[in-house]
């Protein structure tokens, strides 16, 4: 049990801590809170360790953040106790009862117990021990022992090494945090950009006895004295945000998420004479903040990172000349003087051109960043309608080679948002939906990318088709401009796609483009949605949906660079969105559209000569004989043979051919023809429940269902088929074909009620995001049926409650559209039912509907 000492000592820290939060929350000075948590620990810490009587060969050190002198609310507390000599067993049980005491007091603590000898073997071998000494500070015990430690560190620290290492480390962390300071829940901690970034330069600075302050920095020329304090600010605002973000979540959180973003972003002051700035949400305009912070670490860091390498690797100055303007130095561009972009304001973008062309340079000095940075404000009016510079940045445009990198470096530096001002009002911007990654220039420049991803031939096994069109496609560059354009207009109001064209038509009437390439860019923009909202929302079974789409892309061209936009744009918006499923949507409705566009008949009497010609071309393959298939095809409509793919239909036809009048259900599954998850056929005597029984099986085996087929035979046997994914299964999908396959067959022989709806919640997203749910239910042209839409956040099970519900109101399903948009359900189904005939009833219905919607 504790004794009074125990409880003496946590209760003075608790209410340390808890009057310095509260000092913090009526005076919210950051380094004050930080160091008046972490000399409030020393303390304690130092009372315990006297109280227990240990050895004077002995000391307690700091380590860490909280060596450096920096403790924030939650966060652990990391401390070394250093020996003279490996412990024995009553100084072992000394230490125990000392690191119990530590825990018991209510801190987190990351302790390790250790002589000089294994600190330098370890600090030798883990770049993380070498780096968390560097800050080692002197708590308790004995000095003298500390101050040998330290002496024969430092005398084995390499900073070379050290920097080589640290390097290594940041790029491993950066892509482990998404290799973008524009992540829309950011880590303010480790995520590029954030703290982490800026204490690699301080250590290495230290390790290289370069300086351990931003002011230090710049007294020794690695940064300029309003770098130095512009550093300083932006450290002290992540702080800041570390600390709120803490003492919201009253734990050790770092990363901004959505349900936290708004309460942290309330304890801010975003008003102007007490009034808001503007419509937007505070955790808008926090998280702008934090994103304009990390951009400017990251211009910051690219200056002293190049400024310490060439400190700590000095080579010899080989400067070979490119034009009057700029060197080639080591394969990085350097300006010929400090006053060149004052005197030649279009060497702003010049130097982007270069940087876009070559394959030797591989980014800029220290120097030509640093200038570059600063002389980014005499981007103005004149600037932006000087000819040379719009054929300049064109000319950007269309490098084959780099035209991504060069646009991420001009928006790093912040050149991008000057020379086209509405990119500038949207870095940093946010998009609050439950399907964007990143920030909307983020966004952006990721799509660019994967654009021109398409082009390069190591990256074509990803795409094969966007690669074989992009190959053909002249003037790829079209495409980067109608990507830069596609999402400029977004927060702005209104249908950005609209006002994103009036953009894109009024850059490229300035930059000169021909009509041709004009009206090309400025259709993408418009339509950059349409493809995907009709492959994915529409039946491509239907020839008029195929002939509509026709003739909004009018020609092969059109239609090609939509495809191509439309993928790198979904691929662009968060890589758990794009899917097999949906890669086949898009490259079919491409297909069919194509075929339209060449003149070929894709009529309902055409379409269904040839699939049944191509099925039976596959069926004889199997070996069936001749008109085995028969007696099975006379049981289905044309309906049927539309919905379905030939291989579909032969592998069913396949199946069933021999059992067309089966008494016992026909479970039937297969790898998923679009290599992803399994396709599973059921074919069994109809009954009203059949749809929700087997979506009760799909939610309780934590199945997604991607597309659901149902069909109706003309002698009432149902003909269901599902196309089922397992989020995060790791095992190969043919091992479970046998079991699904059983265990469907089990729950269709069964006549037990229907189980209860899965007791689920809402993901974390989701429920930041909800989105209300919307219903819409009309007759179809034929006014025997009706057409449901649904929209509402995806949930496990949400598709076995509608199914209930149209249990419950006797609905016979024809067919079922199942389209999941990250956390967003948009599902159409046809469907049946005299009790909807009765208004009363019907009113009732979507009623029940809408709970079931609704978030919960």
């Amino acid at each position: 049990m504790p004794n009074r000492l125990d409880v003496s000592l946590k209760k003075r820290l608790t209410q340390l801590r808890e009057s310095a939060i509260a000092d913090y929350r009526e005076h919210p000075l950051p380094q004050q809170l930080l160091k008046t948590l972490c000399k409030n620990v020393d303390q304690v810490l130092g009372e315990a360790w006297k109280n227990l009587d240990l050895p004077n060969g002995s000391v307690l050190i700091a380590v860490g953040g909280y060596g450096r002198g920096e403790l924030y609310p939650y966060s652990d507390v990391d401390v070394l106790i250093l020996l003279e000599e490996s412990p024995d067993q009553a100084l072992q049980a000394k230490l125990e009862s000392l690191i119990q005491l530590f825990w018991t007091l209510g801190l987190t603590i990351g302790h390790s117990v250790r002589t000089i000898d294994e600190c330098l073997e370890e600090s030798a071998n883990d770049i993380t021990v070498q780096t968390s000494l560097l800050e080692a500070r002197y708590i308790t015990g004995n000095r003298k022992l500390f101050q040998l430690m330290r002496e024969r560190y430092n005398a084995q620290m390499n900073p070379s090494a050290f920097f080589i290492a640290k390097m290594l480390e940041t790029r491993q962390r950066h892509v482990k945090f998404g290799d973008t300071p524009y992540s829309l829940e950011p880590n303010c901690k480790e995520s590029p950009g954030g703290l982490r970034d800026l204490q690699v330069i301080l250590w290495t600075a230290k390790a290289a006895k370069l300086g351990h302050s931003w002011n230090q920095l710049a007294r020794r020329g690695l940064l300029t004295p309003s770098e130095a304090q512009q550093l300083k600010k932006t450290e002290e605002a992540f702080k800041d945000i570390r600390i709120r973000l803490h003492i919201q979540t009253q734990r050790c959180e770092d990363k901004l998420l959505f349900d936290v973003q708004i309460p942290v972003a309330k304890t801010f002051d975003f008003r102007e004479n007490g009034q808001p700035l503007d419509s937007r949400r505070a955790s808008e305009h926090m998280m702008q903040q934090y994103y304009r912070a990390a951009h400017t670490v990251v211009q910051l860091n690219m200056i002293l990172l190049q400024n310490m390498r060439a400190w700590l690797f000095p080579k010899p100055y080989q400067a070979n000349k490119i034009n009057e303007r700029f060197n080639d130095v080591n394969g990085l561009i350097d300006i010929v003087d400090d006053d060149v972009f004052v005197n030649h304001p279009s060497a702003l973008l010049e130097v982007f051109l270069l940087l876009s062309d070559s394959t030797d340079l591989k980014n800029m000095t220290a120097r030509t960043l640093r200038n570059l940075w600063h002389a980014r404000i005499h981007i103005d009016d004149k600037f932006r309608s000087d000819p040379a510079n719009r054929r300049i940045f064109l000319q950007i445009m269309q490098s084959p080679r780099f035209v991504a990198r060069a646009l991420q470096h001009m928006n790093e530096l912040g050149i991008l948002g000057r020379y086209l001002p509405n990119f500038g009002k949207i870095v940093g911007q946010m998009q609050h939906d439950l399907f964007h990654q990143y920030t909307v220039d983020q966004h952006i420049l990721t799509v660019v990318s994967n654009v021109h991803r398409f082009s390069l031939t190591e990256y074509a096994h990803e795409n094969p088709l966007c690669s074989q069109l992009m190959a053909g496609f002249s003037k790829p560059w079209l495409l980067y401009i109608a990507a830069l354009f596609h999402d400029i207009a977004k927060g702005r109001g209104g249908d950005h796609s609209i006002l994103g064209m009036e953009d894109a038509r009024e850059f490229c009437e300035q930059h000169g483009l021909s009509e041709e390439d004009t009206e090309l860019v400025v259709f993408l923009v418009k339509e950059h949605l349409t493809l995907s909202q009709v492959a994915q929302k529409k039946d491509l079974s239907d020839p008029e949906t195929i002939r509509h789409f026709a003739d909004i892309v009018r020609d092969e061209r059109h239609l090609m660079a939509l495809f191509l936009l439309t993928v790198a744009d979904i691929r662009g918006t968060n890589p758990q969105i794009w899917n097999a499923w949906k890669s086949k949507l898009m490259e079919d409705l491409f297909h069919l559209t194509l075929r339209v566009l060449g003149g070929e008949d894709i009529s309902v009497d055409h379409e269904l000569k040839i699939r049944q010609k191509e099925a039976q071309t596959t069926l004889r393959l199997y070996g069936l004989p001749e008109h085995a298939e028969d007696e099975f095809w006379k049981q289905l409509d044309i309906v049927y043979f539309l919905r379905h793919d030939a291989s579909d239909i032969a592998w069913q036809t396949r199946t069933l051919y021999y059992r067309s009048n089966a008494a016992e259900p026909v479970i039937k599954c297969r790898l998923s023809p679009i290599g992803e998850g399994l396709q599973v056929t059921v074919y069994t005597l109809d009954r009203p429940d059949l749809f929700a029984l087997i979506c009760s099986y799909f939610a309780r085996k934590n199945f997604s269902i991607l597309d659901a087929k149902i069909h109706t035979t003309n002698h009432d046997y149902a003909l269901d088929t599902f196309l089922v994914t397992k989020q995060g299964f790791e095992k190969n999908y043919r091992d479970i074909i046998t079991l699904v396959e059983h265990e469907l067959m089990e729950l269709l022989r069964t006549t037990a009620p229907l189980p209860p709806p899965l007791q689920t919640r809402l993901s974390r997203k989701s429920r930041s995001f909800p989105i209300a749910p919307t219903l819409d239910l009309r007759p179809d042209a034929s006014g025997k049926n009706f057409v449901l839409s649904v929209t509402a956040n995806d949930r496990p099970g949400l598709l076995y409650a509608i199914a209930l519900v149209f249990s419950r109101y006797k609905v016979n399903l024809h067919t079922a559209k199942i389209m999941t948009l990250g956390e967003r359900i948009e599902d159409v189904f046809l469907i049946d039912s005299e009790m909807l005939q009765h208004p009363r009833i019907q009113i009732q219905f979507e009623t029940d509907m809408i709970d079931v919607l609704r978030v919960n």
